[in-house]
């Protein structure tokens, strides 16, 4: 099999590359390991706990034991489906700070500005407001991707909103837009009560294409010829073969899988390649490095009314909801139940949000463990832009073994005073008058544990990943010694090969990074086809006027 652009993964960047490369005319193979996203389980929005657990949906990877947080093995779920982690993932739809991409492009990552991305993100998106106001001036209206916004129908959501005013932090109508900054609607990846995933966005249209075809298999190595990307070997039905490309290979198989695969194919540090028996292709030393990831803590109180999704946590409502969800698409079923959310700064002199809020009118896990007390509320909490830096390694050269995944999380000091005053600053959120009639007690981290001591311990045995690795073939000039690919995405050192995925971002982005992965993949796939960049954009985004003097 041939076709003018192969690319390795079916997942946000993927399928985006897909939908456009086919669109104008190119002949695509996308390879996915991974099998159908059919069935209700990855469809219906509130069931988003059950896929990312499932091991048909999730390579089910895990850290290494992490030093700073008590040795514990994080999970870090990665979608092995059509759509990959869009298919898993929680279905929050966040761009980044303008000011994510003006460092990108400061860093190295030439014509990856804020101006040089806005129109990408406005060219993928179908954006609908809901009722609920925004900035329409900012947002793509005609794109494949719907961006939507949730009912709010629980007063608990219009209460942490009014909460953050009442704390004396900014409102937003769109943080999507021109202000990030402040407390109001999330945005949600979820269209007529459905998954709106890259799969259903960008690959189902393409493959309605003559020249656009999925392949199932497990990607096992680039094929590389004089130094030039001619294919990418894989193994399925108990064989391996190797399909070709005529013009270009595009690795967009994630930030773990993707720094694995360049190494399994001679592309990275030299001694770890060679230690591993593979023939090196290119000496590049920021493959599998610059590993970062999002921590958050969930910081949880009991509800003195039942009026939380605890109500609908048993088997019979559980049923009701499935069922009116399979015959209707509407109901709670239709929802991820993120629909409030807040950007906000740590503290004065810092110029642009650093701490991000997700507000859950339940007290539960991602892994569906609720709450022993039963009613509760809780807010996702945590810092944005950790200094802390991990890796991504091969544990042997067989193409079927997992990674070695260090995020080396909290080996920062600044990371703990960070997430102390996470805590603290979402205690005095719910300790506002709008919580008042909610409120009934702290679950955890619980009214006793106050001090940096008590909190550095929570912290150490409660932080969670967020589940937005990204970095590991980081983006930037070709002259960088750490840089894996330059601006265009592609592989410095080798002729014919890009990357273009989540692991290419310089810097993890403010917020979840499902948009601005699939960005990647819109930009990207302009520079497969030859095409110039979309003209940069004007908009300047709100910053706060006394971000110097105050906090908020």
């Amino acid at each position: 099999m041939e076709a003018d652009f192969v690319i390795v993964g079916a997942g946000s960047a993927g399928c985006a590359m897909a939908y456009r490369l086919s669109e104008a005319g190119s002949s695509v193979i996308v390879i996915e390991h991974g099998g159908s996203d059919a069935g209700p389980f990855i469809q219906m929005p509130a069931a988003l706990s059950y896929p990312m657990n499932m091991a048909r949906y999730d390579w089910g990877y895990r850290t290494e034991p992490e030093p700073h947080l008590n040795n514990r093995r994080l999970a870090c779920p990665r979608g092995k489906v059509i759509g990959g982690s869009s298919s898993i993932n929680g279905m929050v739809y966040v761009r980044g700070h303008a000011m994510d991409f003006d460092h990108w492009a400061d860093s190295g990552a030439d014509g990856w500005s804020y101006a040089d991305v806005l129109p990408y993100f406005r060219r993928m998106e179908n954006w609908h407001d809901m009722g609920h106001g925004g900035d329409p001036q900012w947002r793509g209206n005609d794109g494949p991707l719907h961006v939507t916004r949730g009912p709010r129908s629980n007063p608990l959501f219009a209460a942490f909103v009014e909460a953050g005013r009442q704390a004396g932090y900014q409102l937003t109508e769109d943080y999507n837009g021109e202000k990030q900054e402040g407390f109001g609607p999330m945005e949600q990846t979820v269209w007529q009560g459905r998954r709106w995933s890259a799969a259903n966005a960008f690959l189902r249209p393409a493959l309605k294409r003559d020249h656009c075809t999925l392949v199932r298999g497990l990607a096992t190595r680039v094929a590389i010829k004089d130094g030039r990307a001619v294919g990418v070997e894989i193994r399925r039905g108990g064989q391996t073969e190797t399909i070709r490309a005529r013009r270009e290979v595009v690795v967009a198989a994630s930030s773990i899988n993707s720094p694995k695969l360049l190494m399994l194919s001679g592309i990275g540090p030299a001694a770890h390649i060679a230690s591993h028996g593979i023939d090196i292709v290119a000496d590049r030393p920021g493959v599998g490095a610059n590993l970062q990831d999002h921590l958050e803590l969930y910081i949880q109180m009991a509800s003195t009314q039942p009026i939380t999704l605890y109500k609908h946590w048993n088997l019979l409502s559980k049923a009701r909801i499935g069922a009116q969800w399979l015959f209707t698409r509407t109901g709670l079923g239709a929802s991820n139940q993120f629909e409030s959310a807040a950007f906000i700064r740590s503290r004065a002199g810092v110029p642009y949000p650093d701490i991000q809020y997700h507000f859950l009118p339940m007290a539960v896990r991602y892994d569906g463990q609720a709450a022993a007390e039963g009613h509760g509320f809780q807010a996702h909490v945590g810092p944005m832009r950790s200094a802390s830096r991990g890796c991504v390694m091969l544990r042997s050269s067989a193409p079927q073994d997992a990674p070695v995944i260090r995020f080396n999380y909290m080996s920062d000091p600044q990371d703990w005073e960070d997430f102390r005053t996470c805590i603290r600053l979402t205690r005095e959120i719910f300790a506002q008058p709008a919580f008042a009639p909610f409120v009934k007690h702290e679950i955890q981290p619980g009214n006793d544990v106050q001090s940096d001591t008590a909190l550095d311990a929570f912290i150490a045995e409660h932080a969670e990943s967020a589940y937005h690795p990204c970095g590991t073939c980081r983006m930037g000039r070709a002259n960088d010694p750490q840089a894996v690919v330059d601006p265009a995405g592609r592989v410095i050192g080798v002729d014919a090969l890009r990357v273009a995925d989540s692991s290419i971002f310089p810097r993890i982005t403010n917020g979840n990074l499902n948009a601005p992965s699939i960005m990647v993949g819109e930009k990207i796939a302009d520079s497969l086809l030859g095409r110039p960049a979309l003209p940069p954009a004007n908009d300047q985004p709100w910053i706060h006027p006394a971000w110097q003097e105050k906090q908020r």
